[in-house]
């Protein structure tokens, strides 16, 4: 990323105020999944929504990521609006929330779900469009930015968790209301960028790997290890609250997997494995940490637990981007993203659907198919492992 001393003085003031505003609202942004992420199916529950209907509606932003996302970064990207798209977004996803808090049943609350997660889901990428555009145009660093959002998150579930012993479970929703409102608002402090178009570049047939079987391994290994969180992002919250654990604590055991994710982004240059290695020791992580959440171990062994979600999440991201440049060419690169996208939607939606209809039936026994689709996606890996080694290609290479 340039350095800003490579910039002009008179520039390093309005990067820097840009930096700071970015910042602010992507603190915003995954303060609002802080809260809603480990909250929201325990309002679900409060208001008597059962466990059937929670994975279904919990499956909905998963679905919006391969259906409605593309089309609303693409028409923001096509009329140079991204800036706009991000408050507008924020706006409506703030208007969302308030109407699904005055709903209790479960079709009135699917549907205004469905509509909300609509808007909502695609601030994140735009989001990332626009600190993209600000590094280029202003010569940002952006991993010191984009950590406060990984920081607000934490700080969002504590937060919350906080709250949430103060107030009944039922109102627990108006405190997602209320981080989506700040985000909105401090959404208008966005500074405006040059909205000067680039050339897209000549793919050459670069395309064509996108269709191989290394990519597609990649794709779904991501997806099923990912998606293996499923039960714990649906039912995690629930089945602590059961266990008699209080908001505060439960809070707390959701930021210790997130701290163990950003200690894993920290460190991530300095891994000398392959990302295949990388992507297979996430996968084979996940497989402990749910076989051993499954036992419903006791509070102190499970927050030890809640330290592997630096492996089953954090360093299978790590590998998978790793994996993406050594082997998807730049002028495709914004594709196979989005493909990756799209297939993490489509497993992590079916998941939470079939999560909620096993954790119905059989409770914490919904861990037990999770790992076995985190240790499918290992053993994809390992076995595309050799080619992926042998074959890698520069991202920057045009084909």
């Amino acid at each position: 990323m340039p350095a800003e001393s490579q910039i002009p003085i008179a520039s390093q003031s309005l990067s820097r105020r840009f930096a700071v505003r970015l910042a602010l609202f992507y603190a915003a942004i995954f303060g609002l999944t802080g809260c809603q992420l480990p909250f929201f199916p325990v309002w679900l529950k409060a208001v008597g929504i059962d466990a059937a209907w929670i994975g279904i509606i919990s499956a909905v932003p998963a679905l919006t990521r391969f259906t409605v996302l593309p089309v609303v970064t693409g028409l923001a990207e096509r009329h140079a609006a991204v800036r706009g798209a991000m408050i507008a977004t924020a706006f409506a996803t703030t208007l969302g929330f308030a109407v699904i808090g005055t709903q209790h049943l479960p079709v009135a609350v699917f549907v205004a779900y469905v509509l909300t997660s609509a808007v909502w889901t695609p601030t994140i990428p735009l989001t990332d469009a626009y600190a993209l555009r600000g590094v280029v145009q202003l010569g940002l660093d952006y991993g010191p930015v984009r950590l406060w959002g990984s920081a607000a998150f934490i700080i969002g579930a504590l937060g919350c968790g906080w709250l949430a012993g103060l107030i009944a479970a039922e109102h627990l929703i108006w405190i997602i209301v209320a981080a989506a409102a700040l985000g909105a608002l401090i959404g208008l402090g966005l500074q405006p960028l040059d909205a000067r178009k680039t050339k897209t570049p000549t793919e050459h047939g670069t395309a064509a790997s996108l269709r191989g079987p290394a990519f597609l391994a990649i794709i779904v290994t991501a997806a099923l290890i990912q998606g293996s969180h499923s039960v714990y992002y649906v039912f995690g919250s629930i089945t602590w609250q059961l266990a008699g654990l209080d908001s505060l604590t439960i809070a707390v055991l959701w930021a210790i997997g997130v701290v163990a994710e950003i200690v894993v982004f920290a460190l991530s240059p300095r891994f000398a494995l392959q990302p295949s290695t990388l992507v297979m020791l996430g996968g084979l992580g996940a497989v402990a940490r749910w076989l051993i959440t499954a036992q419903e171990p006791p509070v102190a062994i499970l927050a030890v637990v809640q330290l592997a979600h630096g492996l089953s999440f954090g360093l299978t991201q790590v590998g998978t981007m790793g994996l993406m440049v050594r082997h998807v060419p730049l002028p495709v690169v914004t594709r196979a993203q989005g493909y990756l996208a799209a297939s993490s939607g489509i497993v992590s939606s079916g998941a939470s659907i079939v999560s909620g209809l096993i954790y119905t039936r059989y409770g914490l026994g919904a861990y037990y198919a999770m790992a076995a689709m985190a240790l499918a996606g290992a053993l994809i890996m390992w076995a595309a492992r050799r080619s992926l080694q042998a074959h890698p290609q520069s991202a920057g290479s045009g084909g």
